[in-house]
């Protein structure tokens, strides 16, 4: 219980001031007129005329103060502090004590003992708004470390705001940056005006060189040269001068082929190097840029950064080989031609190696057909191969059919589309460009149709067919009909992984299924495509073809080639990573199937470079409602996910998307904690930075007293005040008048 003397609660602190003000001038003035008088009588008279008229302003001054005893009982509340934790992935670096994270924890239990001079809430920042932090819970962990955003997050609620923020980080932050910083804090506090302390987790920089940043000058398109920037920083006292760097393109199952190589020339610490990269496949490839760390380098996992690269097309380059030139395969080549965005080689086979032209070279308009020169030199330089109705033996392909095969592994597409001479009768069974197709084209010895059927039948959608958005446009036009089909080339059973689209309505495979007429399928890392039929122009001229004015026949096509070149359109479904992959930890899918997809789906994950299935996951569908699949931690490398949509018997779709996985990402590249950032930031704000372990000299606001009882007892009545008063300036004036001031 503390007791006070305190004015009338109905005057405000003006009056008061006004009141004590004039009372201090009255007496002032009084004294002054008092030791100036020549004939007020003897000493002891104008002593009495100060004494009286001092009493007399001090009970005018109570009569108009009306002073009160005040009882109150109340507590200190300390001050409201928020204590920011950095949660971004440079916390597992080197700090004071161990790593930064258990600085981080030591420096947090020591701001917790100062818990009775303040209340402490607890926060941790990364990316976006602040987490809250409980008592032992496990710290999440981000790949940033935006400190406007949390700053932003702190000053807006309604409510009691902080008097004081606390900062617990190395200085490495995304936000602010070094140049405006002071502008950036005052925006982020948005006016709220408390200081931000500051508390320094680490302060030398280990020993490290390390590739800190990599990007590409423009946009990557496939077969064009692309240039990436590449930043190389050494710090730590490491001895770095001329440092080599590698820029190879990881594959599914080949080993990592080598793009590009260079040398950084390190000045001051830092290194900018240019590399210029070609990219022959469109779709997300993994790059792996590695550098030839010196001796010494005490953290090895940035020595190599992983950069997935959306490679896009300038245009779609086709080699179209064609055996004779029929109805299908110039219907096919004419919408090639006619497509903007299809830049077409094609040839016609109008004579054959026996020909006997009876002329001599010289007299002969047509040259021969340049298959050496095609599939040895440029092969590399087109994004999709058909063969159609093509024989591969009579022109020299078949010992280019390894190098084919080859072509689709590394990302290349494959069609084969019926006819005569394609398939068996074109001498590709048994080669190693039959292995890559999504069919078998081993038949049984006892055979009789030498792998052709010339009946006429009308091709059945499969249940995939049905659902797969491959032939959603054909069935916008069409419905589920299917024009007839002048026969068709026997081939044996889907293989596993294919998706069967079209089927043959009666003749059976060996194991008794259906026998494949459209079936997609993937190859390493391209795709291939195996039509047994060679009618698909009766899409585009018959009677049939009148119900949808021809528009089928380019729909189906550009499908086909959509889905061969990984057009978003024709996807089953898209794959994100929401939070990116780091090695270590577990890593979340994010899998948005095509909308009406129900039943199950697999997500399956290899290593690229061995093609090693490393994880699984079955995941269940239910319309086109985003699905989060959790996969157990990874190594650090490249990645492929495949996720395959099955109905009720066989696959219906299937995708995949590459990535990689790094040990710390971008909070990696650079090891070197920014001291001086955190100064700039407590200078910024009236705050105060310091080391870890000096949290006890970080100046707290004062604690804040709180009344939880209180009396008022006036010292006497208002009344007694005045009379008195006026008594007093009565007698105070008679006296005047015997010394003769008045």
């Amino acid at each position: 219980m503390t007791e006070s003397l305190s004015a009338s609660v109905d005057l405000g602190a003006p009056l008061v001031v006004l009141a004590v003000a004039l009372f201090a001038l009255t007496v002032l003035l009084l004294a002054l007129e008092v030791r100036s008088a020549r004939g007020g009588g003897p000493r002891n008279t104008r002593a009495l005329v100060l004494g009286t008229g001092v009493v007399a302003a001090v009970l005018l001054l109570g009569a108009v103060l009306r002073p009160a005893r005040v009882s109150a009982r109340s507590s200190l509340l300390g001050p409201r502090v928020v204590v920011l934790e950095d949660l971004s992935r440079s916390m597992d670096l080197p700090g004071f004590q161990g790593d930064r994270a258990a600085t981080r924890d030591t420096s947090a239990a020591a701001l917790g003992q100062r818990s009775a001079d303040a209340r402490f809430a607890w926060l941790g920042f990364g990316e976006g708004p602040p987490t809250p932090l409980g008592d032992g819970a496990p710290r999440p962990r981000f790949g940033g470390s935006d400190l406007v955003a949390a700053l932003e997050a702190v000053a807006r609620p309604i409510g009691e705001h902080p008097s004081a923020i606390v900062v617990l980080s190395d200085g490495r932050l995304d936000r602010p940056s070094e140049e405006g910083l002071d502008g950036a804090m005052t925006a982020a506090l948005g006016g709220l005006g408390v200081p931000v302390h500051t508390v320094l987790l680490a302060e030398d920089s280990p020993a490290d060189a390390s590739v800190r940043d990599v990007r590409t000058t423009g946009a990557a398109v496939a077969h064009q040269p692309t240039n990436l920037r590449i930043e190389v920083g050494c710090a730590g006292g490491l001895a770095c001068d001329a440092v080599p760097v590698h820029v190879r393109e990881l594959r599914e199952a080949a080993p990592a082929t080598e793009l590009a190589s260079g040398v950084a020339k390190v000045i001051d610490g830092r290194a900018v190097v240019e590399l210029p990269v070609t990219l022959d496949r469109a779709g997300t490839r993994v790059l792996e840029v590695a550098l030839s760390a010196p001796a010494g380098d005490t953290i090895p996992e940035n020595d190599r950064r992983f950069l997935p690269i959306d490679v896009t097309r300038d245009r779609v380059r086709v080699l179209h080989v064609a055996g004779r030139p029929t109805y299908d395969v110039r219907a096919l080549r004419t919408w090639l031609k006619a497509d903007a965005s299809v830049d077409l080689v094609a040839f016609f086979i109008l004579r054959s190696q026996e020909d006997d032209v009876r002329a001599s070279p010289d007299e002969l308009a047509l040259i021969p057909f340049p298959v050496d020169e095609l599939f040895s030199e440029h092969l590399p330089s087109f994004d999709a191969v058909v063969l159609q109705d093509f024989n591969a033996a009579p022109y020299g392909l078949t010992k280019h059919l390894p190098a084919l095969a080859r072509y689709v592994e590394r990302g290349g597409g494959l069609v084969m589309v019926g006819g005569p001479d394609s398939f068996v009768p074109g001498h590709y069974a048994d080669t190693p460009l039959a292995d890559v197709l999504p069919v078998e084209l081993k038949l049984p010895a006892d055979d009789r149709t030498l792998g052709v059927d010339s009946a006429v039948f009308t091709p059945r959608l499969t249940d995939a067919g049905q659902r797969s958005p491959v032939l959603a446009p054909v069935r916008a036009l069409l419905g589920g009909e299917w024009p007839e089909a002048p026969g068709t080339n026997v081939v044996g059973d889907a293989r596993a992984s294919a998706l069967v689209l079209l089927e043959h309505p009666t003749r059976r495979t060996k194991s008794g299924a259906a026998m494949p007429i459209l079936a997609l399928g993937e190859q390493g890392s391209g795709r291939t495509i195996a039509l047994t039929i060679d009618g698909s122009h009766r899409l585009l001229f018959s009677a049939f073809a009148a119900n949808a004015a021809g528009r089928a026949h380019g729909a189906f096509w550009d499908a086909l080639l959509g889905w061969l070149m990984r057009d978003p359109r024709f996807e089953p479904a898209s794959v994100e990573l929401p939070h990116g992959c780091f090695a270590g930890e577990p890593t979340t899918l994010r899998l948005r199937p095509f909308p009406g997809a129900k039943g199950d789906a697999e997500v399956r994950v290899a290593k690229l470079g061995t093609g090693e299935v490393v994880r699984t996951a079955p995941v269940a569908l239910d319309g086109d409602a985003a699905r989060d699949v959790v996969l157990e931690p990874l190594a650090i490398g490249g990645y492929a996910a495949t996720v395959t949509l099955r109905g009720e018997a066989q696959p219906i779709a299937s995708m995949r998307r590459d990535f990689a996985c790094e040990r710390g990402g971008e909070e990696w590249a650079d090891s070197r904690p920014d001291p001086k950032r955190l100064e700039a930031i407590a200078k910024a704000t009236g705050g105060k930075s310091v080391r870890a372990g000096e949290e006890a000299s970080l100046p707290l606001p004062a604690a804040t007293p709180v009344t939880a009882e209180r009396h008022v007892a006036p010292l006497a009545p208002p009344w007694v005040w005045t009379v008195a008063a006026a008594f007093a300036i009565g007698a105070h004036w008679i006296v005047r008048r015997r010394a003769g001031l008045s």
